[in-house]
């Protein structure tokens, strides 16, 4: 795999023009990643002359424009000194969690400076650990958006306890109790919990605690309040 991404490297290197991407090449690669079984949510021209990046179901992938060569890894730009798949996401993430904001359940700080979305499961011992310490995140003017995460997947039993917590009148203090480990009143309602756990997904999110930054950066796992706030400041 190391050597495929190094050949379209050098071959991006050496083009002089990107191929022009017709919608026949948008339909024939959604046909070609449907093999695979993932869902094609939005397809675009790739920094690399001749590929196309595509945003799928299960995160961010690269292919050639007529669908034929599946690229699945990391692709650097030492020019720039910057992970391409970390920059195209980026904007992508920012577009989709501006439109699930109303699903969230919010711990708003009073003197908001910096507002993150974290994907969360209560069973999750950094996830416990990090809302433990919700009110250094609030102290430091961050605003946590938490979205449902269920490592179990869709039918676990921490999937219908987020249902639950969703649900209640008050999903504020549910989402707390459930963090402490401790029981939360059955509730159903139509939830968000099953279209977060999918979006995390399509962002390429595998575990929890996992922390979005409000340039669209993703980070996995748990940061201390006082390491956040700096990397918020340095505009990470």
């Amino acid at each position: 795999m190391k050597k495929l991404v190094v050949a379209v490297l050098s071959l991006g290197l050496m083009a002089s023009a990107q191929a022009e991407v017709t919608d026949a090449d948008y339909a024939q690669v959604r046909d070609q990643f449907a093999k695979l079984n993932l869902t094609v949510n939005a397809v675009s021209e790739a920094p690399l002359s001749g590929l196309l990046q595509v945003f799928t179901n299960r995160g961010l992938f690269f292919t050639s424009t007529d669908g034929q060569f599946f690229i699945e890894g990391n692709i650097y730009d030492l020019k720039k000194q910057v992970l391409v798949n970390d920059e195209q996401m980026r904007p992508y993430i920012q577009q989709q969690l501006a439109a699930a904001k109303d699903g969230v359940i919010e711990f708003k700080a009073k003197d908001e400076q910096y507002v993150i979305n974290v994907f969360t499961d209560p069973s999750c011992g950094y996830c416990r650990k990090l809302h433990n310490e919700i009110q250094d995140y609030n102290d430091a003017g961050i605003t946590v958006r938490y979205l449902a995460f269920p490592r179990g997947g869709v039918g676990s039993q921490t999937y219908l306890e987020m249902q639950h917590i969703w649900c209640s009148k008050d999903n504020r203090a549910a989402l707390t109790l459930a963090k402490e480990g401790k029981d939360v009143t059955p509730a159903m309602c139509a939830n968000p919990v099953k279209a977060q756990y999918e979006l995390g997904q399509s962002f390429g999110i595998n575990a929890t605690p996992a922390l979005v930054l409000p340039s669209g950066r993703l980070i996995p796992g748990y940061q201390p309040a006082k390491t956040l706030l700096a990397q918020l400041k340095a505009g990470a």
